[in-house]
């Protein structure tokens, strides 16, 4: 039995943005900064071999329809929820079975069930194998939900031979976060505030088998426990291998010993949510480990540890006036952050701001395609008009992402090393391809 696992991604294109835009050899050497789904390993370790595994991603011209599958699985997120439908109402014209699963299908189930046999609801590392069981003795369920946190130590080890050889594959070493900020995209996945670390050894398990000598940590956050963490690099070094990770500024701006090690271990750069420069927008979302006072010192810090930091901010909160983007330009001018993610509040569905939205009455639009933090506004701000929310985050996208800021940012990633480099060359063809 054939089983075909896709991810719709209308961003993805960029295979066309990038070969009419750079030459081959940078996109060669860009490549593994372009990460494969974490999703469909896991599915697939957790899937008996007697079935075939294909894999594909982009939009609907992408898909192979005539393939003969027996089963189609289909992971989306909001931005790509509508070209998910339209890849699974193909496959069902065509009389393949269809099943959905992810962020947006998790959030909105019932919807997503009218573009599929069956939705995966949650975290499927106990319902994925229930599914091909009921499958294949055809008596499929219309939904299968995770009841109880899944135990890390049944988060299977991954399953690579699903991918090219020197794909960029990222891999998670925990899961689950603590926080509850009001506008996360994924604050509706069940038992997703239990914190579960895997066993050290499987996670470098999974290290040592990674194609790539660069990899992305996918967790929420790896400074959720800095001891667990602290071991994790520990044990890391000496595997050659380079990485980034995301972390909370409460933690980087003050714990030197596990910046020292992670460093030590290949860490080449942080992710950091900074979020707002605006304490009473970090007040209302929640993001109670967020203090502006921290943000400086976070990145001085890290930048003497000699790592990278690639830094998001999101605008058009409740207390964001127009000031607001000329305090975050002026932040990101000061602190000399080497990559910079400018996104648009996006109310997601399933998120308790979505729900104070449309209690508000403040949702423009409930066309998912256009729920996109990187190029679209689709709800009524407080303190500006939408067109001025879009206009003054293309404006600061553009100036931080012009030529001359980009030749400057490649000049500097040069002193963290060549696979700075090439992660900054990544992060700059990544921004080529957002909708400003």
């Amino acid at each position: 039995m054939k089983i075909l696992f896709v991810k719709p991604d209308k961003s993805l294109s960029l295979s066309k943005v990038r070969k009419k835009s750079f030459k081959k050899i940078f996109i060669k050497i860009t490549d593994p900064y372009w990460p494969k789904s974490l999703a469909f390993p896991i599915l697939a370790a957790l899937t008996p071999r007697e079935y075939e595994i294909e894999v594909a991603e982009g939009g609907f011209d992408d898909i192979n329809f005539d393939g003969d599958y027996d089963l189609v699985g289909i992971t989306c997120v909001t931005i790509n929820a509508l070209l998910a439908y339209k890849i699974a109402d193909e496959f069902r014209r065509r009389r393949v079975t269809v099943v959905l699963g992810g962020y947006h299908p998790s959030a909105l189930p019932e919807e997503a069930k009218q573009h599929a046999d069956a939705v995966v609801v949650g975290e499927a590392e106990e319902t994925w194998p229930q599914l091909l069981h009921d499958f294949k003795n055809n008596s499929l369920k219309p939904f299968y939900i995770q009841r109880k946190p899944v135990d890390a130590k049944n988060i299977p080890k991954l399953r690579l031979d699903i991918y090219p050889k020197n794909a960029s594959v990222p891999l998670m070493a925990t899961r689950g976060c603590p926080y509850n900020c009001e506008f996360c995209a994924i604050s509706h996945m069940g038992f997703r505030k239990i914190f579960r670390m895997r066993k050290i050894d499987d996670v470098i398990g999974d290290i040592n088998a990674l194609p790539s000598n660069f990899f992305i940590f996918y967790d929420n956050s790896l400074t959720i426990s800095p001891k667990y963490t602290k071991e994790l690099f520990r044990k890391m070094m000496g595997l050659n291998k380079s990485f980034a990770a995301y972390g909370n500024v409460d933690v980087l701006q003050k714990d030197e010993e596990l910046l020292k090690l992670s460093s030590e271990a290949g860490c080449r750069s942080w992710f950091i949510g900074f979020d707002s420069i605006c304490e009473e927008s970090l007040n209302e979302i929640g993001k109670i480990s967020n203090k502006v006072d921290y943000y400086l010192k976070a990145v001085t810090k890290i930048h003497d540890y000699g790592m990278m930091v690639q830094g998001s901010f999101i605008f058009g909160f409740d207390h964001d006036t127009l000031d607001v983007f000329k305090k975050t330009d002026e932040f990101i001018r000061v602190s000399e952050i080497d990559h910079i993610s400018i996104n648009i509040l996006t109310p997601f569905p399933g998120t308790p701001l979505f729900r104070r939205f449309k209690s508000e009455g403040r949702i423009l639009t409930y066309d998912w395609s256009r729920y996109d933090p990187g190029g679209d506004v689709v709800f009524q701000p407080k303190h500006m008009t939408p067109e001025e929310l879009y206009q003054n985050a293309k404006d600061l996208h553009k100036k931080w992402y012009s030529t001359p800021a980009n030749v400057r940012r490649i000049f500097r990633s040069t002193k963290f090393g060549y696979n700075a480099l090439r992660a900054t060359l990544g992060v700059i063809f990544y921004e080529k391809t957002q909708n400003w």
